[in-house]
């Protein structure tokens, strides 16, 4: 739950906690894997918790479209 919620200081403990609860682990188990979260607050969350890059749907296709 990233968003403007965990973006504010008094809501990032319980953001963390919920990225934890299954986001942030299936993210660190599967390194082979594209990550891919649209919302840029929801990338920062997966950078900072799993310190991996999630791209944007978008630029996923563009990339394979070539």
């Amino acid at each position: 739950m990233a968003g403007s919620f965990g973006y504010e200081a008094e809501h990032y403990e319980v953001s963390m906690q919920m990225a934890e609860a299954a986001l942030l682990p299936a993210v660190r188990a599967r390194a082979d894997a594209i990550v891919v979260a649209d919302g840029t607050s929801c990338r920062h969350q997966i950078a900072d918790g799993a310190q991996r890059e999630a791209v944007h749907v978008a630029k996923l296709l563009a990339g394979l479209l070539g």
